[in-house]
């Protein structure tokens, strides 16, 4: 992947979090409240790593809140 490339694809997850913030979307990341900064920094420097995305709805089925858990189990 070129570089360019992979800074277009965290932009656009930065973006996507920021949305989510905005629309009162809690964040998780392994366990600890995130902002999108700290979610997609985390992103960057675990090029090895790979985290699932856990969506938490509420009643109405709306996102409530989203959690990133590391897969690999190396924290």
């Amino acid at each position: 992947m070129e570089i360019d490339e992979t800074a277009y694809r965290y932009r656009d997850l930065y973006t996507e979090l920021e949305n989510y913030e905005r629309n009162g979307v809690c964040m998780h990341i392994n366990g600890s409240k995130a902002s999108p900064l700290q979610i997609v920094t985390a992103h960057m420097i675990r090029e090895d790593g790979c985290y699932m995305r856990d969506y938490i709805l509420n009643t109405e089925g709306y996102i409530e809140s989203l959690a990133f858990v590391n897969i690999n189990g190396n924290n």
